[in-house]
């Protein structure tokens, strides 16, 4: 029997790689596997014509790793687990997406589907796997083609189609959406177990976002209000979606072919059938939405955070001086940031007002992270000290994390063929099932095939439609404000309008029992936040010696189902007829996205998200007072609404000569909440090699391919900084033998092009490994030495709490930790860059206010970076890489090495580091309607 059927804690950790711990007694494997291999229906395969709407002229290709299976029978776990057998579909398009990191190089256009997947609408004839009519439905069928098992929808009706796409979503990922719709309602412990990362992972969304049931309804009822015949449609579009997805939790379970993580988790009994599988519901659908517009759409919220900074840097400079040193290190609106309206355009949006209003910075030493973790025991004593202690650093850092990427797009007066062509995706992290999950969807009103978020898959959400196609990246402008609301009474009232108001408490009450296998105890907690009219209460603080509350207030905030209209409209053929329509479409999305767009003619761009219009004066960079004069214009409390900026004021673009977004600033003046949009961004890599293509004409799509896939195997630091810092070591003859060695390797690594990449294929080992080691080492080290001195401990700390110093492929960062791809993202690579090239006396726009390196002198900043490189030169690679439950100390490879994280009970191999997206298409249409 199973070693646990109740609450065994199947997450560790979306941050956190790891092995899944036997869940079987050896001695009754072959017992359970026998009894478990309960035949699915077979399904019958049927001629399936190649679709007729289709204008991309067999020229749009895409891939998403591992596999569209994320479904797994209890009976297939077991085999996965003990002999590592996968199910059909579970990571066949893992192979394929990791071999572009050595393939490359030939790649021809004729060779783009060795390494992507036909995204042609409709399936040959001749790859038809299966065709079923869900629930004996004669208005939807689902067709799965013999490569990848992706469905292919076709409805007849409206119902019908919908009806299919729940099907479809809950045979592929339904113990996923049932993960998520916990997270999303802070319930995950109770449903999947105790252990810290599942505590951890409930905690973190839970303060984002503490609604009710009625706070869930209530989203839903105001989209379907406020949008007319539309709102009515996605209504009845939810309403058929989740008649789908319990046809199929039905069908599954009188089959007992349901997901096996149901019995592990003691939902129900492998031998009797007992237990059940809840029903989703539409609010469920919002709890999703929640979790995913956190991780992704929500750029903001560290204001308390750059007040410490800012604090701290008054505190050592003076006043005047400090704030020229804060505003240097901020680069909110650097000239030699990489744009991606880089035709002059300029779009304010969150500049510094020249006369700041209202601010309420915290008194020094005074700020606290509100508790969110109470009455806790057990188990749930031992995580609720650690989130007790959590500091407003960690969560202004990881609110600003989140990155989604990348987009290249040419416009067709530069390409081969003269059509645009485009090489975009979301990078969304990698996980075992994929968060993402592909579908193709044929109906009345909706044709498109693409990638959607698991659970909210009623539309494709980042695709193709039949002669255009468009994706997003995460665009992180600020849509999150502080408010400093003054206490009165006690602790749990305040001033709103001069009135002593009560705060609302709202809490989430979880328990659960002992698992034996990972150790974790039977405990329990309750989850509470306190929500005033300005948003729910993040940390505590002092203000001219009164006391306040800060609250987090995001203009999505109580809106996440808004932007259903935008992925309804962009799934709508009749809707969306050029770039002009698509614009219109995205403008109906709330979340902070950059949107890109390519058809057979035009290409286009537009940042999306409720931008709020802030009251005269207020630097969105700092905690304001809770008082009328300092709040969104027109904003109603009661509905969290506000005036948001026009569209004509995001920044937007059709037919530029290119289009380029890595996660960096958008355009001219517009101020993005994440520090470090300078002069060195990981967006250079994809501007400087697209620029080119550009310049020389001609552009296919696999020499697109290729610049993506160029850049994503390079060091940022490497291409970009590294040269100037051997400039300053090189500025007089290298004595020491250590450093001259350490700078040849180095050298001869620049010289290959600093890239990260395996000796061949499959070896697992670098080349230039050594040289990219003494760099892994050497980057805390130089700019520890390089900038500590003259900013002080206090500054200097307080500026790493801002942005990370690095940001390497085997660092713990971003929103999935390490073994995540996405890499280089933040970094203190600008500060560098600058604080050289000013040592070395060329010209820097926007320099830092301060010269640091060496205090600006060439040859002690030269003794500082050559007695770092000699430390670095001599760091063992088991410390700079120092292994975890995946690799071993000092293995390069491993460290870097991308991991499925096991959101079930089927996990996959690692692969190669590759900085692209998760889900990435190649698009050239060939014709329009």
């Amino acid at each position: 029997m199973p070693r646990r059927t109740r609450h065994h804690a199947l997450f560790d950790r979306l941050r956190t790689p790891r092995k899944l711990p036997g869940f079987l007694k050896a001695a009754s494997v072959c017992v359970l596997i026998a009894g478990l291999l309960t035949p699915l229906a077979a399904a019958t395969p049927a001629g399936a014509a190649t679709a007729s709407n289709d204008y991309c002229g067999g020229q749009c290709s895409d891939i998403l790793p591992p596999g569209e299976n994320g479904n797994a029978t209890l009976a297939q776990i077991l085999l996965n687990q003990i002999f590592g057998t996968e199910p059909d579909h579970a990571e066949d398009q893992l192979g394929t997406y990791n071999s572009l990191a050595t393939g490359y190089s030939t790649l021809t256009d004729a060779k783009i589907n060795t390494f992507f997947n036909d995204s042609s609408f409709g399936v040959a004839s001749d790859q038809v796997a299966s065709t079923e009519s869900p629930a004996g439905r004669s208005d939807v069928t689902i067709v799965r083609d013999k490569k990848t098992g992706v469905p292919h929808i076709t409805g007849t009706t409206r119902y019908g189609t919908e009806f299919g796409a729940g099907y479809a979503a809950a045979e592929d990922r339904l113990w996923l959406m049932d993960v998520f719709r916990h997270v999303g309602r802070g319930q995950l412990t109770t449903f999947a177990g105790g252990a810290a990362s599942n505590q951890g992972l409930e905690q973190e969304f839970y303060r984002n976002a503490p609604y009710s049931e009625a706070d869930l309804q209530a989203q839903i009822d105001n989209a379907v209000a406020n949008n007319g015949t539309r709102g009515q449609q996605a209504l009845a579009d939810a309403n058929a979606y989740l008649a789908g997805i319990n046809s199929y939790i039905d069908a599954s379970d009188s089959g007992r072919y349901f997901p096996g993580e149901y019995v592990l988790t003691g939902h129900k009994d492998s031998i009797t059938n007992a237990g059940t599988i809840d029903h989703f519901k539409i609010t469920d659908l919002v709890a999703l939405a929640s979790v995913i517009g956190a991780l992704f759409g929500s750029g903001g919220g560290g204001e308390v955070n750059n007040a410490i900074s800012l604090l701290a840097a008054q505190e050592k400079y003076g006043v005047t001086e400090g704030t020229k040193v804060w505003e240097s290190f901020r680069e909110r609106n650097d000239p030699e940031a990489v744009l991606t309206v880089h035709n002059g355009e300029s779009y304010p949006y969150g500049t510094k007002p020249d006369n700041p209003q209202g601010e309420a910075l915290p008194d020094a030493g005074s700020v606290t992270t509100e508790p969110l973790v109470y009455n806790a025991t057990g188990t749930g004593a031992d995580q609720s000290a650690t989130a007790a202690s959590e500091t407003a650093t960690k969560t202004a850092l990881s609110s600003a994390r989140r990155g989604m990427s990348n987009a290249l797009v040419v416009s067709g007066k530069y390409t081969a063929s003269g059509h645009p062509i485009a090489v975009f995706g979301p990078q969304t992290g990698y996980f075992a099932p994929q968060l993402l999950m592909l579908q193709e969807i044929q109906g009345p009103g909706i044709s498109a095939r693409g990638a959607s978020f698991a659970g909210l898959s009623m539309y494709v959400e980042l695709g193709r439609g039949q002669d255009y196609a468009w994706s997003a990246t995460t665009s992180g402008q600020d849509i999150i404000d502080s408010y400093a609301v003054e206490l009165c009474q006690d602790d749990y009232h305040y001033l709103f309008h001069g009135t002593c108001t009560a705060m609302d408490e709202v809490e989430q009450a979880n328990s659960w029992k002992p698992t034996t296998a990972d150790g974790t105890a039977a405990g329990s907690y309750t989850m509470k936040v306190w929500k005033t009219k300005y948003g729910p209460v993040e940390y505590r603080a002092t203000v001219g010696g009164k006391k306040v509350a800060y609250t987090t207030l995001r203009s999505s905030y109580m809106h996440e189902a808004d932007s259903i209209i935008g992925f309804q409209m962009l799934n709508d053929p009749d809707y969306v007829k050029s770039p002009q329509t698509f614009q219109s479409a995205v403008q109906h999305i709330n979340y902070t996205f950059n949107w890109f767009y390519a058809d057979s003619t035009h290409t286009a761009y537009y940042n999306s998200g409720n931008n709020p219009v802030r009251a005269s004066g207020v630097d969105a960079e700092f905690p304001v007072w809770g008082q009328a004069a300092y709040e969104w214009q027109n904003w109603n409390p009661a509905t969290n609404t506000a005036d948001y900026t026009p569209a004509a004021q995001h920044p937007q673009s059709i037919d530029q000569d290119y289009y380029i977004s890595w996660n960096n600033k958008q355009a001219l003046n517009y101020t993005t909440a994440s520090w470090g949009d300078g002069s060195v961004h990981r967006g250079n890599l994809l501007n400087d090699r697209v620029r080119k293509l550009v310049a020389a004409g001609g552009v296919t799509r696999s020499s697109l391919v290729k610049a993506m896939a160029d850049a994503s195997l390079t060091d940022l630091r490497a291409e970009d900084v590294l040269p100037d810092l051997l400039k300053v070591v090189n500025s007089s003859t290298v004595t020491d033998s250590t450093a001259a060695a350490a700078v040849t390797k180095l050298q001869t690594w620049l010289t290959a092009g600093g890239k990260r990449t395996e000796t061949s294929a499959g070896s697992k080992t670098y080349a230039n490994a050594d040289a990219i080691r003494i760099l892994d080492a050497w980057w805390p080290l130089l700019v520890k030495a390089e900038f500590q001195p003259g900013l002080g401990d206090d500054l200097y700390t307080a500026f790493t709490n801002n942005l990370y110093i690095d940001e390497t492929p085997s660092a713990a960062h971003g929103p999935t930790g390490a073994h995540a791809g996405s890499s280089f993202q933040y970094g203190w690579w600008s500060y560098v860059d600058k604080d050289i090239r000013s040592v070395l006396g060329q010209t820097v726009s926007g320099p830092l206010a301060e010269q640091y390196c060496g205090g600006g002198s060439l040859s002690s900043c030269r003794d500082i970076l050559i007695s770092t490189l000699k430390t670095a030169a001599g760091t063992s690679a088991s410390t700079v890489y120092p292994g975890d439950s995946l690799c071993s100390a000092g293995d390069q490879w491993c460290a870097d090495s991308i991991v499925q994280r096991t959101l079930g009970g089927i996990k996959h191999y690692n692969i190669s580091w590759q900085n692209r997206p998760t889900f990435q298409q190649v698009v050239e249409f060939t014709s329009h309607r």
